[in-house]
């Protein structure tokens, strides 16, 4: 990718993106000098960022070569969006000047802008899922796959922190119901859901008392790091200490009223507009859920969305939005081409076919 950045959102009505949500050690990043003069947002470079995903999982970075800005830095492949062009037809021709490939199945993803002592750039990142040719560097530069959480090149550009830490979330978001099941019956289901991949899970049981909530999230918890998976609380922020949670999943009302984003490794939230949307990006959360996108039992007096709407009002958001609201395993394609990180999904999580761990956690 020519040029890279720190970000913050382009969305028409969301403001630019805290960097507080960036969790990358700055020893990877350059500090630009204190006499640098940065350029006017105003006139931003759009440019394309491709996160090439192989079957495994992994994703590409590339070194940028000799020459150029932030040379020997690593990066993901792409560049300038020339005139005339659209942003996919930019992905398009940039992957195959960079690496000989032609793309067949990209979605795009985050929109985020960083300020270069030498640019300000707009970064539109897609997620490219196949490709067709062999990977070869046609600027002689070398390029690496890589596992999230294990990085093992560096430096890396600094625009991306926060994407690296984006790309840590699974693309499927089970929320609990055991009120609706029943306290064995769920067990049964979490467990069977983590056999089959399921790696981010939400603690939601607003029938439990303090008590009950805390000994119960406490199973969940215990369970899941059997299998390397995650677990927010949505619920008091003293209950989430209390058991180890991974983090917190704050209600909207808990998003609108917050001064500051909880003090906890991940934070994520419920939105249902762009006010909302806006909240969790000046907060600097680590993703949101939008719903409803259809109808759904929970709340069968809400207006669903429609997945237009919905892919209206995550264009060029900076932070990973899961879809939510009558969600089941087959919406998962269908939400990444409106934009979304993932889909929530409560009832649907926990049958024996919603996870298809080729799918969904790439």
């Amino acid at each position: 990718m020519r040029d890279e950045g720190e970000n913050r959102p382009a969305h028409a009505s969301i403001r630019a993106a805290d960097e507080n949500c960036a969790a990358h050690p700055s020893s990877l990043t350059p500090r630009p000098s204190a006499q640098a003069v940065l350029p006017q947002p105003s006139r931003r470079i759009e440019v394309v960022a491709a996160i090439l995903i192989n079957e495994s999982g992994q994703f590409l970075l590339a070194q940028r070569p000799v020459g150029k800005a932030y040379a020997g830095y690593w990066e993901f492949p792409g560049g300038k969006v020339e005139r005339g062009e659209t942003a996919h037809e930019a992905l398009g021709r940039e992957l195959h000047e960079e690496l000989g490939i032609h793309v067949v199945t990209a979605y795009p993803w985050l929109t985020r802008d960083h300020d270069y002592a030498h640019a300000a750039v707009r970064l539109h990142f897609y997620r490219v899922l196949k490709w067709a040719g062999e990977l070869q560097g046609r600027e002689q530069q070398d390029f690496a796959w890589q596992t999230s959480g294990d990085i093992n090149v560096a430096p890396l550009l600094p625009a991306n922190g926060p994407i690296l830490r984006a790309l840590e979330l699974p693309s499927i978001y089970g929320i609990s119901c055991a009120g609706e099941f029943g306290r064995t019956i769920f067990m049964q289901k979490l467990e069977r859901a983590l056999r089959g991949g399921l790696r981010l899970i939400q603690v939601r049981e607003k029938q439990l008392n303090a008590d009950d909530l805390r000994t119960f999230a406490d199973e969940v918890i215990t369970v899941s790091r059997r299998y390397g998976a995650r677990v927010v609380l949505n619920g008091p922020t003293g209950i989430a200490g209390q058991v180890h949670a991974d983090g917190l999943h704050l209600t909207s009302r808990q998003l609108m009223s917050a001064a500051r984003r909880p003090a906890c490794s991940w934070c994520g939230a419920s939105c249902h507009n762009v006010e909302e949307l806006e909240r969790a990006r000046e907060l600097g959360l680590d993703f949101v859920v939008l719903g409803p996108v259809n109808m759904t039992p929970s709340h069968p007096n809400a207006v669903p969305l429609g997945w237009p709407r919905f892919s209206q009002l995550i264009r060029d958001y900076p932070l990973p939005v899961y879809a939510l609201g009558g969600m089941r395993a087959a919406d998962l394609t269908q939400a990444w081409k409106a934009g979304a990180h993932g889909i929530a999904m409560m009832r649907a999580a926990w049958k024996e076919t919603a996870i298809d761990p080729d799918r969904a956690y790439r």
